[in-house]
């Protein structure tokens, strides 16, 4: 167990205590006005008590109208910030440090609260987008920026700039969704540019000291999206910037794409890739994505290939995996859905970081349709508080 245990220093200077991250998830426990509800500070404080080293909170907004759900979190002028400095505070227990994903959603905005816009205008059955202006890409540096020194400021240990799931700064970088001939389309080099000139902003806002990571895909999984081959000239490409660490997953939320967290897989998704990726960078590598046992976990540290675990839905199923790991403790054990449709799952894994946050039982497996209704049922009572809040 000692690789799982040891920490391990980022280039920025801080230190993980050990190496097991909960991956960022949608949690959706924003209270519709892009503020903390009391329960999602304790969700967070959970798992810093089951001693993850690090915990990031995803997505968190900087611009309420390109959001990916009413439950996210908004840093702004109208942020309650009492509550998101009690999240952080609960969320930094026992060690453990509190990180903010950096979200842009763009042409995956949800329509219901948002304007969709991204690289490129798509009508397609499912989504439909605006193309973004030159003016509003070369603004995009600038405002996560401020919401990363935000995120500083409120107390959160450090960010992540989310480059992956098909939100904006992946559509960017997929030729699927850029189509643009300009500078910021076309060849990879234009391709990666707004991600990179991200990195490097944010960078500026929060100083040398700060942890700086990013989410980037392996791949879309995607005919005619963002492959291995360019996923691993754009690692090259990080590793000359100041970003402390490389978090490795894929997929997207394209509509009527297979999600890359409910494919069925005997191991880590993307570990083959993140072989190819360490004689890339010198960064440290995030694995996420299918690990679902200690075993899987040691045994892709052992191998070289990557320096940190992402954890996701096995921490919603044990909050305290690390220490049971720690003690030779048992593996989660994963619930089987039979023919979920589309986000389903999601929905599920979302309900049971509720009941995690409320201290209540949660959904059987079998309440697969009861989980998705109380989901969707959330959802549309706060996109009314959402448009209240931010209506322009």
């Amino acid at each position: 167990m000692t690789a799982l245990f040891r920490p391990l220093t980022l280039p920025c200077g801080v230190v993980l205590k050990n190496r097991l991250v909960k991956s960022a998830m949608s949690d959706s426990l924003g209270d519709g006005r892009g503020n903390p509800c009391p329960v999602q500070a304790r969700l967070y404080e959970r798992w810093a008590e089951g001693g993850v080293a690090v915990s990031i909170i995803g997505e968190v907004q900087g611009d309420p109208s390109v959001a990916e759900k009413p439950g996210n979190l908004v840093l702004g002028p109208s942020s309650d910030e009492v509550n998101l400095r009690d999240l952080t505070r609960r969320g930094a227990t026992n060690g453990a440090q509190l990180w903010a994903q950096l979200g842009h959603a763009g042409a995956m905005a949800h329509p219901p609260i948002s304007r969709p816009r991204g690289p490129s205008a798509l009508n397609i059955s499912g989504l439909n987008c605006d193309a973004m202006t030159e003016a509003e890409i070369t603004a995009l540096p600038a405002a996560f920026a401020r919401t990363a020194a935000m995120a500083k400021r409120l107390g959160f240990g450090g960010v992540q700039v989310h480059a992956a799931h098909g939100f904006l700064l992946s559509q960017f970088l997929s030729p699927l969704f850029n189509q643009r001939s300009d500078a910021w389309g076309g060849s990879l080099s234009h391709r990666m540019r707004l991600t990179l000139e991200v990195v490097e902003a944010v960078r500026a806002a929060v100083g040398t000291a700060f942890p700086v990571a990013i989410k980037l895909n392996a791949t879309d999984q995607l005919e005619g999206g963002f492959e291995q081959a360019e996923a691993l000239e754009v690692i090259s490409a990080l590793d000359a910037t100041t970003v402390d660490l490389i978090d490795i997953s894929g997929g997207t939320y394209f509509p009527g794409a297979a999600s890359a967290s409910d494919r069925v897989s005997s191991g880590p998704y993307f570990l083959e890739f993140a072989a190819k990726a360490r004689p890339r960078t010198a960064k440290p590598l995030m694995l996420n994505g299918g690990v679902k046992t200690r075993a899987q976990a040691v045994a892709a540290l052992d191998s070289g290939a990557v320096d940190v675990i992402g954890l996701a839905r096995a921490l919603v199923l044990d909050p305290v995996l690390p220490r049971h790991w720690q003690d030779n403790g048992a593996d989660p054990a994963f619930p089987r859905f039979t023919s979920p449709p589309e986000g389903g799952v999601t929905a599920w894994y979302t309900m049971q970081m509720t009941a995690l946050a409320e201290g209540t039982p949660g959904f059987d497996s079998d309440d697969l349709a009861a989980a998705i209704d109380a989901y969707d049922q959330r959802d549309a009572a706060r996109t009314g508080l959402w448009r209240e809040q931010f209506a322009r």
